[in-house]
């Protein structure tokens, strides 16, 4: 569900909705990676792969990877708009107590939106008593990778890159590029639709593989969070519309 009925007011039947904008980001991720794994399937032993469903499968990784990116945004996001708006929907005692607990601390703290995304997820925790995540943490280490992709993309700063054969770049050729490849290329497949003397990042980087890694990844570090504050997930009812192949 993206959109819950808050309640009603007035003899005009007027009905207020809370939107659910993790879930959509979360859905639209799931379906633009299916979709461009399917592009890989049908491409992945072609010599060539036609401009249209080259730019469609680039398109999808793409907005795929920020999609993921956006509902770990969203999450937290919506989770403090419920308790600073002490908007207890569904809530228990137990849980709305937990609520409460986060829209008093976090009152008296300024700027929430402008802290970053993992400071946010670590405050709350912290706020709540619950043990924070670890920076060595797989959960953690990953989303905070998948967080610089989308940075990078959505702060781009052309550079050059060397490509040499595979050999490591001489002294003073390393660049953010070279900086991913050190740090992601084992995490997932490389794109079969990538030509071979192109560098990993973004060309081998960006395919299935990584959209698939950035969504499953994000919804681990998403559910360890709301159990450690024993919180059912916002997109528990739609986990069969997330398969990613």
């Amino acid at each position: 569900m993206d959109k819950i009925p808050l309640e009603v007011q007035g003899e005009d039947s007027t009905i207020r909705f809370r939107d659910c904008f993790s879930v959509r980001y979360l859905q639209s991720a799931a379906l633009l990676c299916r979709l461009a794994f399917a592009i890989e399937q049908e491409y992945r032993e072609a010599e060539e792969v036609p401009a249209d469903p080259g730019l469609r499968h680039e398109v999808f990784i793409l907005n795929s990877v920020l999609s993921s990116v956006a509902f770990l945004e969203s999450a937290i996001n919506e989770l403090y708009a419920d308790a600073a708006d002490e908007a207890y929907i569904f809530a228990d005692e137990k849980n709305e107590a937990l609520l409460s607990l986060i829209g008093e601390k976090w009152k008296n703290a300024k700027n929430f939106d402008r802290a970053p995304v993992l400071t946010r997820y670590q405050k709350i925790l912290t706020i709540t008593g619950q043990p924070v995540f670890y920076e060595g943490d797989q959960a953690f280490a990953n989303v905070r990778d998948l967080i610089e992709i989308r940075n990078y993309l959505m702060h781009y700063k052309r550079e050059w890159v060397v490509v040499r054969d595979g050999r490591s770049p001489q002294k003073g050729e390393e660049t953010t590029a070279h900086k991913f490849e050190k740090v992601l290329r084992k995490k997932f497949a490389t794109n079969p639709l990538a030509a071979k003397n192109v560098p990993f990042f973004p060309d081998k980087c960006l395919g299935h593989g990584c959209a698939e890694w950035a969504i499953v990844n994000s919804i681990i570090f998403v559910d360890e969070f709301f159990r450690r504050l024993g919180l059912p997930v916002p997109y528990e009812g739609i986990r069969d519309e997330l398969a990613t192949r």
